[in-house]
């Protein structure tokens, strides 16, 4: 395993598995050590290994200070040499074990790069695997060689490792992070595939019709099995499916590249190996108590009334009529009605949900400006939609968390009010960037039940006002 300096930068050739090994964990030992010295040495900032696909306080990028911005270009210019080297070892190994160069786009995804160099690791170079005198093996003669019968052994026995992976993941750990959301579909789309191609090449679309189908019955099994409600399952669905068919798509390329057969039960040995190791992914994120970044979602109405005649219905509010909104038929909590006990700095409002009450201790009440509170209690976010009667999953309780709440009432020329309610909070599902689009939505239909009410309120109270000199 002759080591060459040149090997660093020049991507003509190849380069086989250990070195690639061996090479990429030291790169990757030396770079961390280097961000570490960087972001708690010159910057008094904690690093961590999860820090490279997780930065759980990074704001918008027009919020983000000058300071934090020094820090990330900082490190983006340390990456950019390692990025260089990694790209160029990355695509030597793949043409070494005989799959194609574009492959190495998994290179930049946050966490299937990991999955993807242990793959590298392990699956060898077309030409080292014997050709001949190969016994049968195990994987041989389990796997039928029809193409239906290969696809359902692919969806059936890949199911069953994954979803003990996933009781592991949210009732062993409590954790909904990057190894359940991304690394286990897309081990699962892989192993699936690789599988159902065991035999001889199949064809991509079928490779990624197997791949989602496997995505089909874990799903089914959790909501069949009481782990998982149907909400969650069907919200998680769509990144779930769209990584299995990433894997698919690797599973395809292994089995429709590598011409020698026996390099099949590599390819099959190493997705066993990344089935193991994504529990040590897990543990690793639940272990991190990676925090999750506060998030700030804004909805605002035009009120025909006056800010003081606003105020009265935003403070405390009467029952809300019956949501027409589908969202809030499937389970997910919605407002019914606002109470407040006192009044000023102090007092305790209680926004009442179908699941229970918010307690909301007023922190500002600038009437008939600003109302702001924080939240001492909240109820479940949902009551699960399943067939077992009171499922309770862990994320129920503590994952999406309100911090505070306000309501900003602005007055306009016109004589009407802009009326914005704001909620803080945070969402404890991982990756961030993608359920913080389901929780921003859920918690704008939210916003938009309790303003559009109180609009209602307050333009049928400013026109009986309004009605009231007339007919005397």
């Amino acid at each position: 395993m002759a080591f060459h300096i040149s090997d660093l930068w020049r991507w003509q050739g190849r380069v086989g598995r250990t070195k690639y090994l061996a090479t990429g964990l030291t790169l990757f030992a030396v770079k961390h050590l280097l961000d570490r010295f960087v972001a708690s040495a010159v910057f008094g900032r904690p690093w961590s290994l999860f820090n490279y696909w997780v930065f759980a306080d990074t704001p918008q990028v027009d919020e983000t200070p000058r300071a934090l911005l020094r820090f990330y270009a900082t490190l983006l210019a340390i990456a950019l040499p390692f990025i260089w080297v990694g790209v160029v070892l990355t695509l030597r190994r793949l043409r070494d074990a005989g799959l194609p160069p574009w492959l190495v786009v998994l290179f930049f995804v946050p966490l299937l790069n990991l999955i993807f160099f242990l793959l590298l690791a392990v699956l060898p170079g077309r030409e080292r695997v014997p050709r001949g005198g190969r016994a049968s093996s195990f994987f041989e003669r389990v796997i039928p060689r029809g193409a239906f019968g290969s696809a359902v052994m692919g969806i059936v026995i890949t199911a069953a490792p994954v979803v003990a992976l996933t009781v592991l993941s949210v009732r062993g750990l409590n954790n909904y992070g990057w190894g359940l959301f991304v690394g286990l579909p897309f081990a699962l789309g892989l192993s699936s595939v690789l599988v159902y191609g065991y035999h001889e090449p199949r064809p991509l679309g079928k490779c990624l019709l197997v791949a989602l189908l496997s995505v089909a019955l874990v799903s089914a099994i959790l909501i069949g099995v009481a782990i998982e409600g149907v909400i969650c399952v069907a919200m998680a669905a769509p990144l779930g499916a769209a990584v299995a068919l990433l894997g698919g798509l690797v599973g395809y390329a292994i089995q429709h590249h590598r011409a020698l057969p026996a390099q099949q039960d590599y390819a099959v040995h190493a997705c066993t190996l990344l089935l193991g190791a994504l529990p040590a992914v897990m543990l690793l994120e639940h272990n991190a108590r990676l925090a999750p970044r506060l998030r700030a979602v804004e909805t605002s109405v035009e009120v025909a009334a006056p800010p003081a005649q606003v105020w009265s219905h935003l403070v405390a509010f009467s029952e809300l009529p019956a949501p027409e909104e589908r969202i809030f038929h499937t389970g997910i909590a919605y407002p019914l009605r606002a109470e407040i006990d006192g009044r000023g700095v102090g007092a305790v409002r209680h926004c009442v949900f179908t699941t229970g009450a918010f307690v909301e201790p007023i922190e500002v009440w600038d009437e008939p400006r600003l109302l702001r509170f924080g939240v001492s209690a909240q109820p479940a976010v949902m009551d699960e939609l399943s067939p077992y009667p009171h499922l309770h999953p862990p994320h129920l309780d503590g994952y999406l968390q309100s911090r505070r709440g306000q309501f900003l009432l602005e007055p306009l020329p016109n004589g009407h009010t802009r009326l914005t309610g704001t909620t803080w909070y945070q969402n404890s599902f991982w990756p961030g960037q993608y359920w913080g689009v389901w929780s921003d939505y859920i918690i704008h239909r939210i916003h938009g039940r309790v303003l559009a009410h109180i609009k209602r309120e307050a333009e049928r109270g400013n026109k009986d006002n309004l009605a009231s000199p007339l007919q005397n």
